[in-house]
């Protein structure tokens, strides 16, 4: 299941990341997160971060052990 949902999601992403462009500022990722996908301003900000921080190695091991442990919203409550 973890690949399905994967897989849906790096394609919303992209696309999303296709129109605001290479170049986009933070503010305009930002934005376009919220509109186009749902996210809230400070949830947005955040998985920006996240991706920023830390990559896809450390976020795709993150991701696995979350499903391991069931581990769905996690405790920011974003």
């Amino acid at each position: 299941m973890p690949g399905l949902i994967t897989d849906s999601l790096v394609s919303e992403y992209d696309a999303m990341f296709a129109r605001v462009g290479d170049n986009a500022t933070d503010e305009q990722i930002v934005a376009a997160l919220v509109q186009d996908c749902a996210w809230t301003e400070q949830g947005a900000h955040e998985v920006l971060q996240l991706a920023r921080k830390y990559g896809t190695s450390i976020l795709t091991n993150a991701l696995a052990l979350a499903f391991a442990m069931q581990i769905e919203d996690g405790d920011a409550g974003l």
